[in-house]
């Protein structure tokens, strides 16, 4: 177990410190900020709505849904049990840690960020695949750019993303399967 840590935090510290650049310092905090993100999800909302009509109110209640199961699961569950703390909070690392937005007090592993933003782009691309085929690479690549940062910023440790991925990847599918069962989206 102590090499699994002592690999992670290496990891942790060759993006947090390694990739350290002006540009990068400048983009990746907002990827974590639910301001820069929402818009697109407000946006495929709308499209869902306006195209599906009480079909897509449907589809976007499926989507919330999962995301509702993959916060609560992340935040609620997994958090609480394992009680990582965050790099920027670990007594061992805070100092070495470059901090680039406010730390916050909650646990690390996993990453809610991760968990969520999967969830979503999985879900979400199981829902409009027969419309936007080429949706899913580029909501697991924005899933996947946000959940990065969270590392790069110095919040979370690189385990944690990619448990996050997973768990997020995991429950959308499931989702994923009830509603291609019993929901399907049609014109």
């Amino acid at each position: 177990m102590n090499e699994l840590i002592a690999f992670d935090q290496n990891l942790f510290f060759a993006i947090n410190r390694g990739w350290a650049n002006g540009l990068f310092d400048l983009i990746l905090p907002w990827f974590r900020d639910m301001y820069f993100w929402a818009p697109l999800y407000v946006g495929m909302a709308a499209w869902l709505v306006v195209n599906f009509g009480k079909r897509g109110w449907i589809a976007v209640g499926w989507i919330l849904l999962t995301f509702a199961f993959t916060d609560m699961l992340s935040s609620s569950v997994i958090k609480p049990f394992f009680e990582r703390p965050r790099p920027c909070n670990d007594p061992y690392i805070a100092e070495y840690v470059r901090l680039l937005v406010k730390c916050g007090g909650g646990f690390s592993f996993t990453s809610s960020h991760a968990t969520n933003h999967f969830g979503f782009a999985v879900i979400s691309s199981i829902i409009i695949r027969p419309y936007w085929k080429w949706a899913m690479p580029i909501l697991v690549v924005w899933a996947a750019i946000i959940s990065l940062s969270q590392v790069y910023v110095g919040v979370h440790y690189p385990i944690d993303i990619t448990f996050g991925a997973l768990l997020g990847t995991t429950i959308a599918f499931l989702m994923g399967l009830v509603y291609k069962r019993f929901l399907k989206l049609e014109k």
